[in-house]
């Protein structure tokens, strides 16, 4: 059995997030002790890393809801699962296209600024203040 903090420390996430976890229904409620302490057994230290896991590669709350539930039901299809990562990585996928242009953009205004001049002259700032001199608008 585990306390909250040995739980936190096992696990490396932090108490107040595990006690968001358990208020969002993702870890089950733990027993308490006569001095109403939480007490975690091997299953919530279990479920607790399948959560930071899933956190960790961006699901949702939602998903990681819907995740929990198909694997609390090892009886159904896997093609939910399997639905709720591919949706996953098309976020990703597009959040990677998103920073990849944000990348370029930044490289551009930074080249085209040698920092040798006053502030007043300086091309970063002039870009970043007028973002109709962008080149790529969609990160706006």
């Amino acid at each position: 059995m585990f306390s909250i903090g040995g739980l936190s420390k096992k696990t490396k996430v932090k108490i107040p997030t595990i006690r968001y976890y358990e208020e969002a229904g993702l870890l089950a409620a733990p027993e308490r002790t006569n001095g109403n302490q939480r007490r975690y057994d091997q299953a919530g230290l279990e479920r607790l890393s399948f959560i930071k896991h899933a956190r960790e590669l961006g699901f949702s709350i939602e998903a990681i809801l819907s995740l929990i539930e198909l694997q609390e039901h090892p009886d159904r299809s896997c093609d939910e699962a399997t639905a709720i990562a591919t949706a996953q990585l098309s976020d990703v996928r597009a959040k990677i296209k998103k920073l990849r242009s944000l990348e370029k953009e930044l490289k551009r205004i930074s080249d085209c600024c040698d920092g040798s001049g006053l502030s007043e002259d300086c091309n970063v700032l002039t870009a970043l203040a007028d973002h109709t001199l962008c080149i790529h608008p969609s990160h706006g």
